[in-house]
């Protein structure tokens, strides 16, 4: 079994070579990258355990991944490895949300000592005994729902969700039929109420319902006289959808 997935985030391509083939042979699944901005989109798109992040790179350097990583989860642990070995910089990673800052050259013995204390404290080891790893299944409609693997299933076709449209829709999920205000999902998705992020928040929205939109609508089940509630015949409403409630929030409206 896995012990975890590391992203390894780090310009040099030996070492980064070095580290990746220590850590796959102590047992873990290494998912590496060369530069901060390829490392951001992963993020977004993928799940791990722990991040071990350069700070000197070319375009994006570590602090301002880190940055970007904490927009979206603020618990998951980061190990600063790096040649800058000021006092400030320090602090500065520390500040930041780093969990720990190791100055090269250092040992890989001791770095791998470093991670599996760090994730033996925040308990993100995938073992059997650890509940946080358990599969997260939402079933709504003709979907299943994996959150754990970010993925939306249906008979159809299989769709893998960004990390944010995961969150979202994960959110929903958890309320079926219930309205959740603007300002909840704001919070508990983006952790942010600015009018800015709400406009975020509704592209997003939009993409999932794109999503949930499998089946075409025809012209013979709306309602010609219809408006925003009533759009469709009775009968012919779809099994699922996400309503808006004006100026209020939003619905996952799900029929039996």
């Amino acid at each position: 079994m896995k012990k975890g997935k590391i992203m390894l985030v780090e310009d040099s391509q030996n070492l980064r070579y070095v580290l990746r083939d220590y850590f796959e042979m102590l047992g873990y699944e290494v998912a590496e990258y060369s530069d901060g901005t390829s490392a951001c989109k992963a993020f977004n798109r993928g799940l791990f355990d722990i991040c071990i992040l350069d700070i000197l790179m070319p375009d994006k350097d570590g602090f301002i991944v880190l940055q970007e990583i904490r927009k979206l989860d603020s618990d998951i642990p980061v190990i600063f490895l790096t040649a800058k070995t000021g006092k400030e910089d320090r602090i500065k990673g520390f500040k930041l949300g780093c969990d720990d800052y190791l100055t090269k050259p250092f040992s890989t013995e001791e770095l791998a000592l470093r991670i599996e204390a760090i994730l033996r404290r925040t308990r993100r080891f995938k073992d059997e005994a650890n509940p946080l790893y358990e599969e997260k299944i939402y079933k709504f409609g003709d979907f299943e729902f994996n959150y754990s693997a970010m993925q939306l299933i249906h008979p159809k076709k299989t769709r893998t969700l960004t990390r944010k449209e995961a969150e979202l829709l994960k959110l929903l999920c958890e309320h079926q039929n219930k309205l959740l205000p603007r300002e909840v999902i704001l919070k508990e998705v983006w952790g942010d109420e600015d009018y800015s992020v709400g406009r975020s928040m509704d592209v997003f929205l939009t993409k999932l319902r794109s999503y949930i939109n499998i089946e075409p609508v025809k012209k013979e089940h709306l309602n010609p006289n219809g408006g925003r509630h009533d759009k469709y015949l009775p009968g012919f409403e779809p099994k699922v959808e996400i309503c808006n409630v004006h100026g209020t929030g939003f619905i996952l409206k799900v029929r039996e």
